[in-house]
């Protein structure tokens, strides 16, 4: 039987374990999008995890969907992000980054930049955006050119380049949550008549586009992607689910390992695994009531097959120290959802390990 504490290589990247820190925004960056010695020492804090995938970290301005959300678009921002990894490397952790557009998500009071959001269509999302002022509708987004098409892929392959020089052992291209990949593969907020909208090949071009740019930047063995099949998150509408991921995966170039999001579609992640043949990694929730996502339900996925390794979010959020705390038996953490976004240390870096 694989066990959570069983090593594994995925692509270049050795893992002491198979516990995965789950991609978590917590928007606690530089308004410049730098991150900051308080970034540092959080991730740092959970270096034993086999393997930490950060929050989404925007690939170019335009990108940028919340406030003090980190970037990698810029000098400024690689040297910032050195001393993250450069932190998590002297505790012998592996980290990769998540590249995250947030395309029609967002609002320009959030930034400096003020930019107005982007989306594969001229179609509002549902629901408000927390702003300075308070709640507000999402703004219209602008219709991405052919051209702001071809640049947003080529920014993605810049960012993956300037992850490897902050010293970061991968990418994650991030193409769920409804965010700008995912909304090119959702029927409701892709109504393009060009070459990517309409036909199920047409509305995964750009995810496989973006995975193919980074892959050539970087090394496939440096890459990897994160969908979340299903999804309804930022009013999304995938509409034919399992067709859309069974044309998707296998599109996909080798990569060091694939990341499910799972959201109560458990006969997808399923076909997911029949389909992929490289590491797969599963964040499970098969059912309503299994989220946050538990060390039972990650040894379930184990034991049936359905992944290599388990990525978790809460759970590493609330205990640094998880895979100790695990091999243990000791109690876990609950974390505080009112410190969730923003903020200082409390609930950020304040969370104790064992003995303290």
């Amino acid at each position: 039987m694989t066990s959570l504490f069983d090593p594994i290589t995925f692509g270049k990247i050795a893992l002491d374990n198979r516990l995965v820190m789950a991609p978590m925004t917590r928007n606690r960056a530089k308004p410049c999008g730098g991150a900051t010695e308080l970034m540092a020492e959080y991730y740092a804090q959970r270096a034993s995890a086999g393997l930490i995938i950060t929050e989404g970290t925007q690939p170019s301005q335009v990108g940028q969907g919340f406030l003090n959300s980190p970037g990698l678009h810029a000098p400024e921002q690689v040297e910032t992000w050195r001393a993250v990894t450069d932190a998590v490397h002297a505790r012998g952790g592996r980290i990769v980054v998540q590249l995250m557009h947030s395309g029609r998500i967002g609002h320009p009071s959030l930034y400096e930049s003020a930019h107005q959001s982007v989306a594969p269509s001229a179609v509002a999302a549902a629901g408000q955006c927390f702003t300075p002022a308070g709640p507000v509708a999402y703004p219209v987004p602008l219709e991405l050119s052919a051209a702001e098409i071809t640049a947003t892929v080529r920014d993605f392959a810049d960012a993956a380049r300037n992850a490897v020089e902050a010293g970061f052992d991968g990418v994650q291209v991030h193409a769920g949550n409804g965010f700008l990949l995912h909304q090119f593969l959702a029927v409701n907020t892709n109504r393009r008549t060009d070459a990517y909208g309409g036909s199920l090949a047409n509305r995964i071009r750009l995810t496989v586009e973006v995975t193919e740019a980074v892959a050539a930047a970087i090394g496939n063995e440096r890459t990897s992607v994160r969908v979340s099949p299903g999804n309804p998150y930022n009013d999304i509408t995938e509409g034919d689910t399992e067709a859309l991921y069974a044309a998707l995966v296998p599109e996909l170039p080798e990569l060091a390992f694939l990341e499910v999001c799972e959201i109560v579609a458990r006969p997808v992640t399923r076909s997911i695994r029949d389909l992929w043949r490289g590491n797969l990694v599963v964040n499970p929730h098969a059912t309503p009531d299994s989220f946050p996502a538990s060390v039972d339900t990650a040894q379930e996925v184990l034991d049936a097959g359905l992944a290599d390794a388990v990525s978790l979010g809460a759970l590493f959020l609330a205990n640094p120290d998880l895979p100790a705390r695990i091999q243990a038996g000791a109690p876990f953490t609950r974390p505080d959802e009112s410190t969730y976004y923003g903020g200082d240390q409390r609930g950020y870096t304040d969370y104790p390990v064992l003995g303290q």
